[in-house]
């Protein structure tokens, strides 16, 4: 490895700070010329990577082996580096010469070379005539220029920029960006950026090193970046992404939302289950006939350039039941001495899922509880006793404290039907249940505790063993339901929905089609894989 003809070589590096791992085992090669950026968001480690080759940090473990030779151990002013921060640290009593000139000074170099050396500077940064001007009075983007004519000026072989253009507004930033290339490009030396802003990042870079958790995930051309993310996190990243799961049906051909669409993409196991990429930017907004995918627009945002539409192509998987309000009082029992309440609900429970019903599970389902009334603090119930079979029909059960004081409820079992959507692989059920209005009131997490009330659970067709997320609608307010009433709670799972860049508006709530070509399906394999 270190026979590689690259400038610079990270060998297995490895950063601890306190016993935090920040860099786990970093392999990298950066060619000369090339404008490298160390991509990825805050906490990812690019900066103590960017550190440790400028000699401000020394690695915990590994090599860092420049032009043949192990720097790891070399002090900053060693090394044939120079480094921009994104806080440039001028000198606001110099002039814009006199801050370029700064280090060529340290060095005693002759003052005609020295003015030969800046006014090439100069130039290069587009500052001619500035010679003279006090730093103070230069615009950000100028200030940015002296700091890296500051750097070059001493002909590193490298210059490192740490985040350099955060300080500049959105505009100058852009046009910074254009202007780091052509720099770099003419002093034909190695550029090495970091930055957390993927569009700097494929806007001037050779090649983007995209790191998470102290962990290199992807090394490639901003083409390959973009075009073949290497996996979930990349996609996400880079760009917006539509990340769809899949199956790989055979080599250039994938399964996804029900249906077979050719891909050229292959290698992967038959039938192995994979993420798909599909850029906004890919997809197009035709006719309903038209389309290889259908949806609903459920959303259009115009970003001055583009519109940003939103396009819900599967719908999610629904079921709603009823929720009965009784009365207050209806589920609760005193002692006879009065010291102590203990209250529970009547509850619905699957045919299938009898087997699993122990006393936890009945006592949560049934939403048991005893309390001394006086205090209001819990007290444990000690006996749950029921005798159920798995074959419809209600059945009694009985909680009780260690003092006797107990309430009987109802188990009602029944064959509960649940809802399929084989476009998605998924299921859902749940079921009808009582609950008075104190209990409604009194809830803590009132979507946690309607599922639970329910006993709403999600599951994968292919692998009942997989649950899916599942969320909650409702229209009533706590304070104003009705004792009596019945309220209809909806439980459903995400639908699919797919995001789409075009030039052209599309109207709220019509009915599209969606076009893409083989090229624009990406495949990647699931992490972990």
């Amino acid at each position: 490895m270190e026979n590689s003809n690259a400038l610079i070589q990270f060998r297995n590096i490895v950063m601890t700070f306190q016993d935090n791992l920040v860099l786990k085992n970093i392999d990298l090669d950066i060619q000369e010329k090339e404008f490298v950026t160390l991509l990825g968001p805050s906490g990812c480690g690019k900066t103590t990577l960017l550190r440790i080759l400028g000699g401000f940090l020394e690695p915990t473990e590994g090599k860092v082996i420049f032009d043949g030779v192990d720097i790891a151990k070399l002090p900053p002013h060693k090394r044939e580096l120079n480094t921009v921060f994104q806080k440039y640290a001028l000198f606001p009593n110099m002039t814009v010469y006199d801050n370029i000139a700064f280090g060529l000074k340290i060095k005693k170099i002759s003052k005609d070379v020295i003015e030969q050396k800046v006014m090439r500077m100069m130039k290069l940064i587009g500052l001619e005539g500035y010679e003279k001007r006090s730093i103070t009075m230069l615009s950000g983007g100028q200030q940015q220029r002296v700091a890296i004519a500051r750097a070059l000026v001493n002909e590193p072989k490298v210059l490192l920029l740490d985040e350099p253009l955060g300080a500049l507004d959105l505009k100058l930033r852009k046009e910074m960006q254009y202007e780091l290339k052509r720099i770099q490009q003419e002093v034909g030396i190695t550029f090495i950026f970091v930055t957390h802003d993927q569009e700097e990042a494929l806007t001037m870079s050779d090649k983007i090193v995209v790191m998470q958790g102290g962990v290199i995930q992807q090394i490639g051309t901003p083409e390959a970046i973009y075009n073949e993310p290497a996996n979930r996190f990349v996609a996400d990243f880079i760009g917006d992404s539509n990340i769809i799961p899949g199956r790989m049906v055979d080599d250039y051909k994938v399964r996804f939302d029900n249906k077979e669409f050719e891909c050229v993409d292959h290698g992967f196991e038959k039938n192995e289950p994979v993420d798909v990429v599909i850029r906004p930017e890919d997809l197009d907004i035709v006719s309903k006939e038209d389309g290889m995918m259908t949806g609903t627009v459920d959303s259009v945002l115009f970003k001055g350039s583009q519109y940003e539409v939103i396009v819900e192509t599967v719908p999610g998987t629904s079921v709603t039941v009823q929720m009965k309000v009784i009365e207050d009082n209806a589920n609760e029992v005193s002692s006879a001495d009065g010291k102590e309440k203990i209250s529970a609900n009547d509850f619905f429970a699957d045919i299938e899922d009898v087997d699993a019903l122990d006393d936890k599970e009945i006592t949560a389902r049934a939403d048991a509880q005893a309390w001394n009334p006086e205090s209001d603090d819990y007290i444990s119930i000690t006996s749950v006793k029921y005798d159920i079979k798995p074959e419809a029909g209600t059945y009694p059960v009985t909680f009780s404290t260690s003092a006797g004081t107990m309430i009987q409820k109802l188990i009602h079992v029944v064959n509960q039907p649940f809802v399929k959507n084989e476009r998605t692989d998924e299921a859902i059920m749940a079921f009808n249940f009582l609950k008075t209005k104190g209990e409604l009131l009194e809830a803590q997490a009132l979507d946690t505790d309607l599922k639970t009330w329910a006993n709403a659970q999600a599951w994968k067709l292919s692998n009942e063993e997989e649950s899916v997320d599942i969320y909650v609608d409702y229209d009533f307010e706590l304070d104003d339901i009705e004792t009596g009433r019945s309220y209809p709670v909806k439980f459903m799972t995400e639908g699919r929905e797919l995001k789409v860049h075009t030039v052209n508006s599309v109207d709220e709530g019509s009915e599209v089609g969606l076009r893409l070509d083989k090229n624009d399906i990406h495949v990647m394999r699931k992490s972990g894989r």
